[in-house]
Order: structure tokens, then sequence, then C-alpha cells
């Protein structure tokens, strides 16, 4: 893959799907900003690791749901680098429980973390890419977005909303020459999913036709793809990774 832009932010990039984009980015020759929230330690491991294979690395932390520090920080980057050529939202979290037993607040809270965040980096990305009309920018929505799922009426409605949003931002973008896509990612191999009882995972591999879990890798590779030049004439898609589970 070939990048023609010099860097990338990634949001909840110190671990997960966010720090193997961030891996594979700077393998391919782009300095990458690694957003934490609260484990700065981890971040630092991963920014290390980075610059002892040779690619750059840098750490900023900050809550993508606080408009003004993400603001703040992607002024941070433009001071340092001159340009923010590439963004991944990546971040989020989840609150699950039955509709019927879910506040307002916790439906809210979900939306705000990973639906206005998204909206923020997104429009904030849109400003200053369009200063040198070149961009790309990928949300990281979920396979559960487009099937949805029980227990998550907060979860799904948030990255639904991040799949319509993104065509519009594309839309908007497109005349800057500025790209935005999305990637759905189905059941990914990690801690989480490793300690589920055996039960749980078998029902899980039934639902997939390729019969097994991701590897973060597989999404990270997806997720560089679309930012990379190689899909330069690729906006407002949404590129299912999720092993066939969703059709």
């Amino acid at each position: 893959m070939t990048f023609s832009g010099k860097n990338a932010l990634i949001t909840g990039a110190s671990r997960g799907i966010g720090a193997e984009i961030a891996r594979v980015l700077a393998k391919n020759g782009v300095k990458v900003w690694i957003n934490y929230r609260s484990n700065a330690e981890l971040a630092d491991k991963l920014k290390e690791e980075i610059e002892n294979e040779g690619g750059s690395a840098a750490v900023i932390g900050f809550d993508v749901a606080d408009e003004k520090a993400f603001v703040e920080a992607i002024k941070t980057i433009i001071d340092s680098d001159g340009e923010l050529s590439y963004l991944v939202n990546n971040a989020g979290i989840t609150n699950d429980k039955l509709a019927m037993r879910m506040s307002v607040e916790d439906f809210k809270k979900v939306i705000d973390a990973n639906l206005t965040s998204t909206f923020i980096g997104c429009r904030e990305a849109l400003k200053v890419m369009s200063k040198k009309r070149f961009g790309s920018v990928v949300n990281v929505a979920s396979v559960v977005a487009e099937s949805g799922n029980v227990g998550q009426a907060n979860y799904v409605a948030s990255k639904g909303g991040v799949i319509a949003m993104t065509k519009t931002f594309a839309l908007e973008g497109a005349a800057r020459n500025i790209r935005f896509n999305t990637v759905t990612p189905g059941f990914i191999d990690t801690d989480m999913t490793k300690n589920l009882p055996e039960k749980v995972k078998e029902e899980i591999l039934n639902k997939i036709p390729l019969k097994r879990l991701a590897n973060p890798v597989e999404v990270a590779n997806a997720v560089a793809f679309l930012l990379s030049d190689e899909a330069s004439y690729i906006t407002g898609e949404t590129l299912k990774v999720n092993g066939g589970m969703y059709m």
C-alpha cells in the first residue's frame, strides 16, 4: 500500500483494533498519533514498539467525547506536523442491557462516545484537510449496526448512525478530494472473546460462514487499504470485515 499523506490520528489506539491499525500504518511509513483516554502506559508501550521497528509515532491523550479536547488535539497535531492526512475514528464504548431496562442516560452516553465523537472528528478533519485538498477518514462501526443485536439498542444506534453519517461527509468532502469510508468488523479474536464460555464461542462461530473469528490485523489491513492511495476512487462505502456473518 502507498500513502501520499504523512500522518494519521487513530482514536482509541492504545490496544485492540486501534493498536493494530497504528502498527500497520506505521509499517507503511505513516507517522501515527496514538490516542488514548485513560491508559497512558499502554499507549507509551505501543509508541516504543513502533519506534523500535523503525516507525514514527506520538502519543496524544484526550476523551473523544469532549469536543474541546478533540479540537485541541487536532490543533496540536497540525502545530507539530503541519497537516493531518488521515483520521481513523475507532474509539467507542458499550453499555449493554435489554431496551426495556435501558435508561435514556444509558442510551445517550453510548451515542455521545461513539457517534457524536465521530461527528466531531469528521467535522474537524474536513476543516483541516480542506486546506491541502487531500485526506482520508475511516470510521470504525460494527457488523451489529447492519444486523441489529439483542441488548445493544444504544450501541447499534450509534454505529448505524456512523454508517449513515459517513455517507454525508463523503458527499461534502468529495469536492475537496477528501474521502470518508466505514469498516464494519464482525467478531474479533481478543482477550475478551478468548475468555467466553465454549458454548458461547460455538454459537458465535455457527453464525460465521468462515467458521473463525477475525484477527485484529485483518481489520487493520482493511482500514489501511481504505486510507491508502490504492483506494483513491472509493468514498462513502461500507467495507464489511465479518467472515460472511452479515452479507
